[in-house]
């Protein structure tokens, strides 16, 4: 098994300015090394980067969870339940456009998990959860 240490995502965005603006400016993630190409973001410890791709290339699909169609390419934190509620306020109050509004699915059950899902500018899904009990991450029953 893999100790615990920071994962590195790199995905694409046709806007690096805008990518700056959503994943810098309205999630508050730090800047790391950057080119005319690329930026470095810390989200929550993890290196994700934002590459300009000039040919606007996708991953389609998407799957039904809970009644809702769930991008099948998606990324995102587990966050403690206070900090999921203030990123969803956060997000609520500048006006973004959910995917999936913020609930909690699963209650009651071993996988009660606060969720919500939105895009950056381009189109990557990002999900937001929560647990009450983090040990409860990979909980299966």
């Amino acid at each position: 098994m893999i100790g615990r240490r920071p994962f590195h995502l790199a995905f694409p965005v046709d806007d690096l300015e805008a990518a700056r603006d959503f994943y810098a400016g309205l999630l508050g993630c730090g800047v790391g090394r950057e080119s005319d190409r690329w930026i470095d973001f810390d989200l929550g410890g993890h290196q994700v980067v934002a590459h300009l791709v000039d040919d606007g290339s996708r991953a389609p699909g998407s799957n039904v969870v809970d009644g809702k169609n769930v991008p099948a390419f998606h990324f995102g934190m587990v966050l403690t339940m206070e900090d999921w509620r203030a990123m969803a306020a956060r997000l609520q109050d500048a006006g973004a456009d959910f995917l999936i509004e913020p609930y909690v699915r699963n209650e009651g059950e071993v996988g009660e998990q606060a969720t919500f899902f939105v895009r950056d500018p381009a189109g990557n899904a990002l999900e937001f959860k929560a647990f009450d009990d983090d040990t409860r991450l990979f909980a299966t029953s």
